[in-house]
């Protein structure tokens, strides 16, 4: 009689698919294979449940199915991240972190339940980074560039493939190599070549020349750093890559230079800085949300996002505030209908990184939009800089303090200074006398209203500051 069994055997002889052992073993519904790579004894698959072992397998789902939840779980925008393949999936179940339940090893059969749990992890865009090598085009996506600027980054030679797949394009010329590139090293690249413009690489319309055309390979075959850069790419001092140097007895040994200035290869650098917590690898974008309501109040408010959003508040009352970046299309429309419309509309409140949360009551105004070579669509939003306000912290929202200046300052003014650039007049100050503070109230039933745009002014003071 048989005494021990495979997978295909202990399915056999439960009489349930192979795909439904397959998952039993791996949640732990059988025990693991005890006499060998694979193999279980007797005892251990005739004590098996059958009818659990069954009921346990839900499925199997195709690896485009898993593609798909994994790809919605990365949610939208997803401008710097592009969709997961069904490949993907079976690097996944490579590293472990799925169960292969049949069908293709590159485009595996997985259990729904697992790749949902997968789906909810925070870590997701992490473990995709670490786990999942990218296509030339993917790699683009991924950086935010176009593919003519990610091939003239490895034409210099700051990513080299690590693996390659072989593609049939039935259409353009049949089976093709194509090479493959690690993503961390990919997402990697705006910290450790800080020196590219990546804001501006990544705004270039269709059709431009890339800048990076321009440089040339790093002559060693590999880029060099000198301590001031390596400081540069994890953000601190020189002193501080000095202690690290004279206290990890581990930190890379120079592959250059002098002793009084050293170099290091930015491999080995990256990968010190990496395994001690130094930097981390850039798994998401920052992003700006948009409260926008139509001026006079007629219409739910509409709650936006904007991703890598670049933010410019000018200084000049008579100008125009900007903010730009990457929206969905949805986003991009409900936008542009809301500042299109008769009425107008109403920032009641913008939350970007880098400044308090403001706020315009009225003269918002899409000035650009463009579809970038990767498929991003970015937008550009502006305002008169003289309606600008800090935002109420009431979940209301609405401008609660003006954020310019209507009138000139001067050295002795004594008005209290903003981050966001303005100034809020006191009735104390020499420069504006007993000024009326500006400030533009919220009224839910009539949209925002300003008391007052203007405050007076007085003569300038006497040299003895009176």
């Amino acid at each position: 009689m048989r005494e021990t069994y495979d997978e295909s055997g202990a399915a056999s002889r439960l009489r349930v698919p192979v795909a439904a052992w397959r998952w039993a073993t791996a949640s732990g519904l059988v025990p693991a294979a005890d006499e060998g790579p694979r193999l279980w004894s007797r005892a251990v698959v005739e004590a098996a449940d059958a009818e659990a072992v069954r009921a346990a397998l839900r499925g199997p789902a195709g690896a485009s199915w898993a593609a798909d939840r994994l790809t919605e779980a990365l949610g939208e925008p997803r401008r710097f991240r592009p969709r997961v393949t069904a490949s993907a999936v079976g690097h996944l179940v490579r590293a472990g972190l799925l169960t292969f339940l049949g069908g293709e090893p590159a485009f595996p059969d997985v259990h729904p339940d697992q790749v949902a749990a997968l789906a909810r992890r925070r870590d997701l865009p992490a473990l995709l980074d670490r786990h999942v090598p990218l296509g030339p085009d993917q790699a683009a996506h991924r950086l935010g560039v176009r593919r003519t600027d990610f091939d003239q980054v490895v034409r210099l030679g700051w990513v080299t493939p690590v693996d390659t797949v072989d593609i049939d394009y039935k259409r353009h010329g049949g089976w093709t190599t194509v090479p493959l590139f690690s993503a961390e090293d990919v997402a990697l690249l705006p910290l450790t070549r800080p020196s590219v413009d990546w804001h501006g690489l990544r705004t270039l319309t269709p059709g431009r020349r890339s800048p990076l055309a321009a440089l040339t390979p790093d002559p060693h075959g590999e880029a060099r750093l000198l301590l001031a850069g390596i400081a540069r790419i994890a953000g601190v001092g020189r002193a501080a890559v000095v202690n690290w140097r004279r206290r990890h007895p581990d930190f890379p040994a120079p592959a250059g230079g002098s002793d009084v200035h050293p170099e290091f290869a930015l491999r080995d650098v990256v990968a010190w800085l990496l395994a001690h917590d130094k930097i981390a690898i850039p798994s998401s974008v920052p992003a700006a949300t948009l409260t926008v309501r139509p001026s006079l109040g007629a219409g739910a408010a509409e709650r936006l996002r904007m991703d890598d959003p670049l933010l410019e508040l000018t200084d000049d009352p008579t100008g125009q505030d900007q903010v730009s970046g990457w929206m969905t299309d949805a986003d991009a429309d409900t936008l542009a209908q809301l500042a299109t419309a008769t009425a107008g509309a109403t920032l009641a409140r913008l939350t970007a990184p880098g400044t308090t949360p403001l706020a315009v009551p009225d003269g918002l105004d899409v000035i650009d939009r463009f579809r970038a070579g990767s498929g991003g669509l970015r937008v550009t939003l502006a305002w008169p800089a003289r309606l600008r306000g800090t935002a109420s912290p009431r979940h209301t929202g609405g401008v609660i303090r003006h954020g310019l200046p209507h009138t000139a300052t001067t050295t002795w003014c004594q008005c209290v200074r903003h981050a966001c650039g303005g100034i809020t007049p006191t009735p104390h100050c020499a420069d504006h006398g007993r000024a009326i503070e500006p400030v533009l109230e919220w009224h839910p039933a009539d949209g925002i209203r300003c008391t007052t745009l203007r405050h007076a002014r007085t003569a300038a003071p006497s040299a003895s500051g009176a």
